[in-house]
């Protein structure tokens, strides 16, 4: 098995290479750990960001990272007239996608987006910009092809703020599910690298404030499942 963390110094690749083919080494399982790992709760997650969605009644949706399409078909359903496509870098992933039935996708960079400026409603992210190699950046381009008024909505895990919850988490998160993960999918350093990007993701107001100095206004936030996960949102000004 190839060890995720030794990878960047032992064949030269880099971080969004890396994050591909950690994706695409699982993506067969994908759907299945997910559902598993997080005992059925991301499909409430989901659901619950498809409902914020669907309160501004946009027509062109853009998910991002939308891997196997999970929540660009839930908006779909929450949103049957919107047009939304899945973007996605990691082509195992947009296969499954489209098998689904997730019309309309597109593989591409999160951090250069193919969509002109000012010409979408709504950009949606969920656990994906936590695996992008620059968390403003990618902000600022999602605020970039979004028209004035236009909004943004990402979906990411957390780290809760209870400390007794904290501590379970963190041993959930570094010692069970790489175990678990692995016997799911074949893939323990995928995992393992999970566990390490939400302790390094900027949560709850270090998210808002970076948002805000993307250009986006009104941001809020809303942890769900005692804070394991969050949405933050935010209109572009």
């Amino acid at each position: 098995m190839l060890d995720v963390a030794g990878l960047t110094e032992s064949t030269g690749t880099t971080q969004p290479q890396r994050v591909r083919w950690m994706f695409g080494a699982i993506a067969h399982r994908y759907d299945l750990a997910n559902h598993l790992l997080s005992c059925g709760a991301d499909f409430s997650w989901r659901k619950r960001a498809a409902a914020i969605v669907a309160n501004w009644r946009p027509q062109k949706i853009v998910d991002l990272a939308t891997g196997t399409g999970d929540l660009a078909l839930v908006l779909k359903k929450a949103l049957p007239h919107a047009k939304i496509v899945g973007v996605d870098f990691s082509e195992p992933m947009l296969e499954i996608a489209r098998a689904k039935g997730l019309e309309e996708t597109i593989r591409a960079d999160a951090m250069q987006l193919p969509f002109a400026d000012c010409s979408l409603d709504c950009v949606t992210i969920a656990f994906g910009l936590r695996n992008l190699p620059d968390y403003a950046g990618a902000l600022r381009e999602m605020h970039r092809v979004l028209a004035p008024g236009g909004h943004v909505l990402v979906l990411e895990f957390s780290l809760p703020q209870l400390s007794i919850l904290r501590a379970i988490y963190r041993l959930y998160l570094h010692r069970c599910l790489p175990l678990f993960g692995a016997l799911l999918t074949g893939e323990k350093a995928a995992y393992s690298y999970l566990g390490n990007s939400i302790e390094e993701f900027p949560g709850g107001e270090s998210m808002l404030r970076l948002m805000g100095s993307s250009g986006f206004t009104n941001a809020s936030v809303e942890p769900l499942t005692a804070g394991i996960v969050t949405i933050y949102t935010g209109q572009k000004r």
